[in-house]
């Protein structure tokens, strides 16, 4: 099977030119989809589409750019209309009522989306869009269901940015077991029939990965290098405070990959044990009671009871766990957004094609 050769972040820029152009010739056919969340980034809002216009100007299949404003304050979503408008109809902006944040804005743009391979990216421009036929070649030309890119050359700061995401990459590989350099690269390649098998709720954008890894094999998910440039306009989203919340999801995700779709397991086990040693409290108890001792006034009497108590509670619990995640099997999911009312399009329509 052919593969292509990556250049690293850190390559002669010629070679990536070359690769990039390679990868142009080697890409079977397919639809394109690229989508984009973005909240107040109006100085980035023109440059962004322009930017992925001529990143794919000699894209020689269809695609199209979907650019989520994510409720922003400043004007992004009217600066991405108007801009749009003047550059044609494969150029697609959603805007949500107010700011759903960077998750439920990613999974707008992941639902709207009509094509084949659906690319992720920020809005900041630090990601760039000429790295795209990279990944998708990748993805399209070897059994993958995923490529990531891994910023080997990261332009931000240590002490907020790179450090932070250094600790943070390294739990969430311990956790998931899932050997990514790089998770929070937002440039990431997916085939679009897997990627819709999950949905991405809360701050869970970090953890694509590990979702896909309930629904595909972690080996046919692959990273490679891509170019990383520091900001130049606008404001940094990201703080040390993220790390916090990676670490609150990172709890969520390690239930849901593990018991996901048996919580019963989780719940029951508990409160088995729980459970247990609460009996064999109360049976050491009722020993000494029947050799006399009193036992009454003793706080391990009180403390079997509650265990007992609680172990039946998570045994309950359990059950009901599974009657919810049998509901939400079987029915429908719930949208985590809502959006400004948007034409219509036919399957055909609004997609940049090469002359």
């Amino acid at each position: 099977m052919n593969t292509t050769t990556l250049p690293t972040a850190t390559a002669d820029p010629t070679d990536l030119v070359a690769a990039r152009a390679e990868a142009l010739t080697r890409l079977p056919a397919h639809r394109l989809s690229v989508v984009v969340p973005m909240y107040n980034e109006i100085d980035n809002a023109k440059p962004l589409i322009d930017a992925v216009r001529a990143a794919l100007a000699a894209y020689p299949q269809p695609w199209e750019l979907i650019v989520v404003d994510d409720g922003s304050r400043d004007g992004t979503g009217r600066a991405l209309q108007e801009h749009a408008a003047t550059v044609g109809p494969h150029i697609r902006v959603l805007r949500l009522l107010r700011n759903f944040r960077q998750t439920a804005a990613m999974q707008a743009g992941i639902d709207a989306a009509r094509g084949d391979v659906i690319v992720t990216m920020d809005g900041d421009l630090q990601n760039d869009p000429l790295d795209i036929p990279l990944l998708v070649a990748k993805l399209l030309n070897e059994p993958f269901d995923m490529v990531a890119g891994w910023r080997q050359n990261r332009q931000d700061g240590f002490a907020l940015r790179k450090f932070p995401s250094m600790l943070a990459n390294r739990l969430i590989r311990r956790v998931t077991d899932l050997k990514f350099q790089d998770l929070g690269c937002s440039l990431k390649a997916f085939r679009a029939p897997v990627l819709r098998e999950v949905r991405l709720y809360g701050e869970m954008h970090r953890f694509i990965p590990a979702w896909l890894a309930t629904v595909t094999s972690p080996a046919r998910m692959a990273e490679v290098p891509v170019s990383h440039h520091a900001r130049t306009a606008g404001e940094s989203k990201y703080g040390i405070s993220r790390t916090f919340r990676v670490l609150v999801d990172l709890l969520a995700v390690y239930f849901f990959l593990n018991f996901g779709a048996r919580p019963g397991h989780f719940f029951g086990t508990v409160g088995l044990g729980v459970g247990a040693l609460g009996t064999a409290i109360l049976g050491y108890l009722g020993i000494l009671k029947l050799l006399g001792e009193s036992v009454g006034g003793r706080p391990l009497l009180t403390l079997g009871f509650f265990m007992v108590i609680a172990g039946l509670q998570f045994l309950c619990t359990g059950v009901l766990a599974e009657l919810l995640i049998r509901i939400y099997y079987e029915g429908g999911h719930a949208r985590q957004y809502h959006t400004m009312a948007q034409p219509a399009l036919a399957d055909a329509d609004a997609w940049h094609e090469r002359p």
